[in-house]
């Protein structure tokens, strides 16, 4: 039963975790940038062009290559990008040339790229898609803040000396921790039928530990916090049925005030709940023994 005070440990819970490098990874971006930079500054000869479709045939045929950057100027990944109109419907690829030149011209023309050239809109082609692959970047900011908690975890589990594949481990599924140690865990897999993931397993001689970490940042989420709360109050009691076994959970962030009360009935029950706060003041250290 856990003997802290509930309305202390919400306290501390933080807005967000967000790392500086969190809203754009400028050492990508850079990277992307390089992919096309010779063939960037070839098509920065039609900035400004007076015959800008007939430049653009000069450039492509003597230089094809520069082809595979025209997706990024329209903020596309990959290679191939679908267009439609009255005139009907085509798939344009851009790794290699193929298709009509007139077609490729139709492209340019009707997508606006040749005027954003011609029109000196922009000034150079590498600059501008510096901020393309800025704004791209910035749309991985979810993947990332979702990664973020973990990372966040994973720090902490080291600092307190635990070795990566030796005495700790990654996403590590239910059936795998039953096979590496020889211990039955079907109390939380409901006979086998469930397909649990924990996000780290840490071992020590005494005990097995399986993590799981989530940050909810912001004002809402109340349905799914609520949920998570429930599922993981039922996962904590069924592993306090396995000798040598223990869910530990760390979890964090304000969003958590708008379902107080189910995160309460779950502190109340479950002794192993963590914040951020909590691996602050050393509690991996006197946990995992």
């Amino acid at each position: 039963m856990n003997n802290r005070d509930f309305d202390s440990w919400l306290s501390k819970f933080r807005l967000s975790i967000s790392r500086y490098d969190y809203y754009v990874n400028f050492d990508k971006v850079v990277e992307n940038v390089e992919k096309y930079k010779i063939e960037l500054n070839i098509l920065n000869s039609l900035i400004g062009s007076k015959n800008i479709e007939d430049d653009f045939e000069k450039i492509i045929e003597k230089y094809p290559e520069t082809l595979k950057c025209i997706p990024v100027l329209l903020a596309v990944r990959g290679n191939e990008i679908y267009a439609q109109d009255e005139a009907g419907a085509f798939i344009y690829k851009f790794n290699e040339p193929s298709c009509s030149m007139e077609q490729y011209k139709y492209f340019m023309r009707k997508t606006g790229l040749f005027d954003l050239l011609a029109n000196h809109i922009v000034n150079n082609l590498i600059d501008y898609v510096l901020g393309v692959e800025t704004g791209l970047d910035s749309n991985g900011r979810k993947n990332r803040g979702g990664h973020q908690m973990e990372d966040l975890v994973e720090s902490y589990i080291e600092k307190a000396g635990f070795v990566r594949e030796d005495n700790y481990f990654k996403e590590m599924y239910l059936a795998d921790v039953e096979k590496k140690w020889n211990i039955d865990l079907s109390a939380l897999s409901n006979q086998g039928k469930a397909r649990k993931r924990f996000d780290f397993v840490v071992k020590t001689d005494n005990m097995i530990y399986a993590i799981e970490t989530n940050f909810y940042g912001g004002t809402g989420g109340g349905s799914k916090l609520n949920e998570t709360a429930r599922s993981y109050k039922m996962l904590s009691q069924e592993a306090d049925t396995v000798d040598g076994f223990t869910f530990v959970w760390f979890t964090d962030g304000t969003a958590w005030r708008s379902a107080r009360g189910n995160l309460r009935e779950t502190f109340d029950v479950m002794d192993y709940i963590y914040s951020i706060d909590d691996m602050e003041n050393g509690i991996m250290e006197r946990i995992f023994i």
